[in-house]
């Protein structure tokens, strides 16, 4: 039976990528890459630079138009659904099309925050495609955060809760004092935090593992300005910016 892989990659840096996800890279026949920007995505040549380092022989990227996506909707949950299976239905047509076994190289680790598995569970399910799949973990991006701020993530015998940047307030609010945060689509909701009481220090990085890697770290309400414009020399360096922090109340 065919297969396809979910290969986690780490946050861009090849060295970042485990000996099980190598050997995973060597024994697909293609991969299949959403590109973001038709043919000027930063991150499918990142994914390229991968495979030239890691594969051995010849390797095969197929690239698939990734759907357009309203980043602003009135139904977010809805919008999320319509996005995965427009993303499904091109996936399942690339694996009709293309025969063997197929590779998807997933930014960080497939289980956080990433549509990669739901989007497979969801080809998997019509029976169009007759496959079997598995997932390789990769370095997620706070795993790196905490490296290059030499920080442990959690508190000595304390929890850390990681959310999304729509969802800090809610965290905030609910008394969470550790926080990791991913998906940040900007500084609205940290600035929201540093007119608050209370005294929060932020570690923050963006682009981790890549060459427009850069990182901030210091009390919230002094460093939001320095964090704004080491935001844009990343976006301005790489054309895009992925950036993630921790949060701690003191």
């Amino acid at each position: 039976m065919r297969r396809v892989r979910l290969i986690g990659i780490g946050s861009g840096h090849p060295d970042q990528i485990t000996v099980e996800a190598v050997r995973a890279l060597n024994e697909v026949d293609y991969f299949i890459v959403a590109d973001k920007a038709n043919g000027t995505d930063d991150l499918v040549r990142i994914r390229e630079d991968m495979c030239r380092t890691h594969i051995e022989g010849e390797w095969r990227i197929v690239e698939v138009r990734d759907p357009e996506r309203d980043r602003d909707p009135v139904d977010y949950d809805q919008a999320v659904a319509d996005w995965h299976e427009a993303r499904a239905a091109s996936y399942e047509q690339v694996l009709l099309d293309h025969p063997g076994d197929a590779g998807f190289l997933v930014w960080g680790d497939p289980a956080f925050y990433d549509s990669a598995i739901r989007i497979v569970d969801r080809i998997h399910a019509r029976g169009n495609v007759i496959f079997d799949y598995d997932v390789i973990p990769g370095i997620s991006s706070f795993q790196v955060l905490a490296a290059r701020h030499r920080i442990v993530l959690n508190e000595i015998g304390q929890p850390i809760l990681v959310t999304t940047g729509r969802k800090l307030a809610e965290a905030v609010a609910a008394g969470h004092t550790n926080i990791v945060v991913m998906l940040n689509a900007g500084l609205d909701a940290l600035r929201s935090l540093s007119l608050s009481k209370g005294d929060w220090t932020i570690y923050w990085g963006a682009n981790l593992g890549t060459a427009a890697e850069v990182l901030v770290s210091g009390k919230v309400s002094d460093v939001l300005d320095e964090i704004e414009d080491a935001r844009s020399v990343a976006k301005a360096r790489a054309g895009w910016v992925m950036d993630v922090y921790v949060l701690r109340h003191r």
